[in-house]
């Protein structure tokens, strides 16, 4: 067995190719799970039952009303549950449920020979409840002490000495917005049941094996009556991880009640109203500083929305807590974390899972109080970086690995970006233009690389080789559009040493890798390819033997590279498809279950002590923005960014992970402003902003007029699969540059040392907003006054 990052001789990893379905993608020729129906015969349509108030109790529901409308078959409710009547792992979210909690609620479900009959059926159906006072907001929450879950506490070092010891102390509050998912692909499923009663259930997951447990639940019935397939999503960024299981266990219900196949999918607008978000948070914090401008302290509480349940709120919060720290080492902290329960949708994961939260706000106090400290932002914050040889570990106690590459992709993004020169021309170019200013900005990022659940960190991979050489390979992550298929397939022919062309994908599926993890925590190719070359590493172990003899050596000398095998210092030679025959004719044994286990790994959850992470991804990125006065209208320059991703596994994929992660974060930070009615009246609660017409994406318009990713060269990453690093979460973070380059063209509408504080997301309406904010300070020492929701930071 080679050790895990090592890399053999002509290697497919490292090689940049496409997307493995990239000509499927662009043709309209890939299939997904709602484009399966159109293959499938007698296909009842579902269709929600939705409550239109914020808060209720049900009292009651008649159904028959919907039974009486043309091409309607069944409606479900909770009596026709035959298991559990609950679709989260958390058992705080019943499926059917008597109590309203949030606007658009669905308490049943319609079934109908076609998508509009079973619309009509949902109209039809009476729903009567006593309503009930909601909560809509975090502030609400608060006041309301209305929490759920754990309240983590993590603590290091002594935080009242650190104040004590600080030149410098500042307090404030923050509070920053969710996001919607926005996946191309709206949550569906189709479930069916086979002649011996099997279910089958195609669904639009990143985590098939807990749909199918929540499946069982629901049905009451155990997980091998169960198979849950992704074909592949249309994107997924978390918001697929836990929320599918109680839509597919919807369609699975509906097909085992009535015999037939029942398609499930939500319109755009269901999909907006009735699925969780990123989670908005309040943070109240307190810091300090000596002389020099170093972090001496930092008392802080961060209050995550959860919204109605539970879902993931709690790791998500745990990460939030983990990542608050970002690249700085804080000697003293004390961070308290909890759940506000609230009248919405149930938040869930999305993209960095709690970690750009926790990272956003300390960049928000740095970029805040720098002014008031008398130093350029990104002095200060090179001034905290973890520094290497120090033994200084995160405030839950891990050591930080590579903590130069921190200051390592810092300085090349300053070579690359021509920092030094630019900052010159927008100095110049700000002295010119009294109503119109640029601001440039750098941040970097350190992002913790495993679950925060220990046993989430293993994966399985199920290789079969045939007689004719052709490979098949089965592993338990899906595909959402981020490339992991290429990735594996990439690992898969480097292991065995045959081309790419001999190896084949299948769909992910329960039946064939069981107790799989959900494809999330930026670890797919972790896991998968680990556990893909640990099963490819068993065949070729076996090949070997049999290359040894048929050549004559020791199994020792035979490489296999490139589809032929050859002993070293001999010129006989042996085809990949010829050894393969070879050995099957000798009964060796060509399929092989493959595992792999991330290892040094261990999380004390009560304590917030431990080393969760196996390693950190940093990068830095450079963002130059340009601000008009009069509106707040902005556009991206330029941005330059330098990312570690270790030895990448397909170059191009990466890179194109970095662009999209980094689009994804400005958006959060800038565009994308989730809306609800908090008034008193009868839409309170309803989410305002669910169209594409009301809640603004990024788009062409957005993008950064010059747009340069460099990844970082000579990254090896010890222990993990040919030295690569994840990929997936830790580029999105990258976009706090473009938050704090607003942030400083902002003050350049006021006086030398003007302190702005800025919302996320930063809008327009916001930028304006600081505009007028810093324009105040130049009239007033005081400053002028912002508008009621701007945050509040004081000098103590």
């Amino acid at each position: 067995m080679s050790h895990l990052s090592e890399r053999p001789e002509k290697p497919v990893v490292g090689v940049p190719l496409p997307h493995e379905s990239a000509s499927l993608h662009v043709t309209g020729h890939a299939l997904y799970t709602d484009d399966l129906v159109q293959r499938t015969k007698d296909v009842l349509h579902a269709y929600p039952v939705q409550v239109m108030k914020a808060h209720g109790r049900i009292t009651k529901i008649d159904t028959k009303p919907a039974l009486d409308v043309p091409g309607v078959v069944r409606v479900l409710t909770g009596a026709d549950v035959p298991g559990l009547n609950d679709a989260g792992m958390k058992h705080d979210e019943p499926l059917f449920p008597d109590e309203v909690m949030f606007y658009g609620h669905a308490v049943a479900w319609v079934l109908g020979e076609t998508l509009e009959a079973a619309r009509l059926g949902a109209a039809a159906v009476e729903v009567e409840l006593d309503e009930l006072p909601a909560i809509v907001t975090v502030a609400e929450a608060i006041e309301a002490e209305s929490f759920h879950g754990a309240r983590p506490n993590m603590v290091t070092g002594d935080v009242d000495a650190g104040f004590a010891e600080s030149e410098h102390v500042f307090e404030g509050e923050f509070t920053f917005a969710g996001q919607e998912h926005f996946y191309l692909e709206t949550h569906a499923a189709l479930a069916q049941v086979d002649e011996n009663g099997q279910i089958f259930v195609q669904s639009s997951t990143q985590h098939p094996s807990e749909t199918q447990e929540i499946i069982g639940h629901v049905l009451g019935i155990p997980s091998h009556e169960v198979t849950v397939q992704c074909l592949r999503m249309g994107g997924g960024f978390g918001g697929k991880e836990m929320q599918p299981h109680g839509f597919a266990a919807v369609a699975a219900l509906g097909a085992k009640l009535t015999g037939r196949p029942v398609r499930f999918r939500l319109n755009r607008t269901q999909d907006l109203t009735m699925s969780g978000k990123r989670h908005g948070f309040h943070s109240s914090w307190k810091i300090g500083f000596d002389a020099e401008g170093r972090i001496q302290a930092l008392d802080a509480t961060l209050t995550a929305d959860g919204g109605w349940s539970l879902d993931l709120s709690e790791p998500v919060l745990a990460r939030a807590l983990c990542h608050i720290d970002n690249t700085y080492w804080i000697p003293n902290a004390r961070v308290a974390g909890r759940i506000a329960k609230t009248n919405t949708v149930s938040n869930t994961a999305f993209r960095g899972f709690g970690g750009p939260q926790g990272m956003l706000v300390i960049e928000d106090i740095l970029g805040r109080v720098a002014p008031k400290l008398g130093l350029d932002a990104g002095e200060l914050r090179k001034r905290n970086f973890y520094t290497p040889g120090q033994g200084q570990t995160t405030p839950y106690g891990q050591p930080v690995n590579h903590p130069e590459r921190i200051a390592v992709t810092w300085q090349q993004v300053e070579e690359n970006a021509n920092i030094a020169e630019r900052k010159r021309e927008i100095a110049a170019f700000n002295a010119a233009h009294p109503n119109t200013k640029r601001g440039l900005a750098i941040t970097g990022i350190k992002f913790g690389i495993s679950f925060n659940l220990t046993a989430f960190n293993q994966g399985g991979a199920l290789v079969l080789i045939y007689k004719d050489g052709s490979v098949l390979i089965n592993h338990g992550g899906t595909e959402m559009g981020q490339g992991l298929h290429t990735k594996m397939l990439q690992v898969a022919a480097t292991t065995l040493g045959i081309p790419l062309e001999k190896v084949r994908l299948a769909p992910t599926r329960t039946d064939k890798v069981p107790n799989t993890s959900a494809t999330a925590a930026s670890s797919g190719a972790d896991l998968n390819g680990g556990a893909i070359k640990n099963a490819c590493e068993q065949l070729r172990e076996r090949l070997l033997q049999v290359a040894a003899s048929q050549l004559g050596s020791s199994a020792a000398d035979v490489r296999i590279v490139e589809g032929v095998a050859r002993s070293l210092g001999s010129d006989k030679e042996l085809a990949w498809d010829d050894l393969v025959r070879t050995a099957y004719f000798q009964r060796v044994q060509l399929s092989a279950a493959g595992y792999y286990r991330t290892e040094g790994l261990h999380w004390d959850a009560k304590s917030f002590r431990g080393s969760p992470f196996k390693y950190f991804a940093y990068g830095s990125a450079a963002t130059e923005v340009e601000v008009d006065g009069f509106t707040g209208a902005y556009r991206i320059r330029r941005v330059d960014i330098v990312h570690d991703v270790g030895d990448s596994l397909s170059p191009m994929i990466d890179i194109g992970q970095v662009e999209g992660g980094f689009v994804q974060g400005a958006g959060w930070l800038t565009l994308e402003d989730l809306r609800w009615d908090t008034s008193d009246g009868p839409n309170r609660g309803r989410l305002q902003t669910q169209a594409a017409s009301t809640y603004k994406l990024p788009s062409f318009s957005e993008m950064p007029e010059e747009f340069n990713v460099t990844l970082l060269e000579n990254a090896t990453e010890e222990g993990a699969v040919y030295g690569s690093k994840a990929v997936g979460e830790p580029p999105l973070m990258l976009a706090f540059s473009v938050r704090e380059a607003l942030r400083q063209a902002a003050a350049e509408f006021g006086p030398a040392g003007t302190s702005v504080d800025l919302a996320s997301p930063a809008t327009p309406e916001a930028v304006y907003w600081a505009v007028e904010s810093a324009r105040g300070a130049a009239k007033s020492t005081g400053g002028a006054e912002l508008p009621a929701d701007a945050s509040a930071l004081s000098h103590a």
